[in-house]
């Protein structure tokens, strides 16, 4: 391996259900207000063409199965918001992919938490700025162990929700999507080309609100198990 002037950067990597081997995360793509009721939450009507933004890769707060991740309450907000999601891990990518093409690329997937500093990207929005500092801050991508899409099958439908401190926050089922997995896959590939160890955040269902530093919460996703973070003060 050749030699770099400063220490190579960890690589980030998930657990992976039922096994020893780990899933390497590349980019981490999400999809914006891909629930209907969701979308109408945050102020949009229709089946508008998906919409991208990103985080960085070493964003992830990894948590194991059977396990409880901790979140460090972030900086220069009094606002952050849970945001529970189905995450789409892909082990193939592309350009211009059809529907069908994304489906296959699918390696498996997990939960996932998009938290987000919403009083930062509400200052951002009214200013025409970039959310980055809303959504892209360290450990502001809590998630679960993935599972091989060989032993789920395809996830199309089923129960996702949250629950903070015992208290049902979001729920929804999977068949909500505006947009499918594949179809936001599909339309993804066509702006960028998608490798292997992308990560698609597929977007959350109503309900979205405050949490503060003590705060447990629990996601789940029927045939995934639960993702349990507590909020830490930092």
């Amino acid at each position: 391996m050749q030699e770099t002037v400063i220490p190579r950067p960890e690589p980030v990597t998930l657990a992976v259900q039922g096994s020893s081997a780990r899933f390497p995360v590349r980019r981490i793509y999400c999809v914006g207000r891909n629930y209907a009721d969701h979308a109408r939450e945050m102020g949009a009507t229709g089946r508008e063409l998906p919409f991208f933004f990103g985080k960085p890769a070493d964003a992830v707060l990894n948590v194991a199965e059977g396990t409880e991740g901790q979140m460090p309450y972030p900086p220069q907000t009094h606002n952050l918001h849970h945001e529970v999601e189905l995450v789409a891990a892909l082990g193939a990518g592309g350009h211009n992919l059809s529907p069908e093409q994304a489906a296959r690329a699918v390696w498996g997937y997990a939960i996932g938490l998009d938290m987000t500093r919403r009083d930062l990207q509400a200052e951002a929005k009214k200013q025409g700025r970039p959310w980055e500092t809303a959504k892209g801050f360290d450990h502001s991508a809590p998630i679960g162990p993935v599972h091989p899409v060989a032993a789920t099958g395809d996830l199309t439908k089923g129960h996702i929700g949250l629950t903070i401190n015992g208290e049902q926050r979001q729920t929804g089922d999977l068949s909500d999507m505006i947009w499918s997995v594949p179809e936001a896959i599909a339309y993804l590939s066509t702006l960028f080309e998608l490798r292997a160890g992308d990560l698609i955040f597929t977007g959350t269902p109503a309900g979205v609100g405050a949490v503060v530093s003590g705060d447990q919460l629990e996601a789940q996703i029927q045939g995934l198990g639960t993702l349990r973070v507590t909020i830490v003060q930092a």
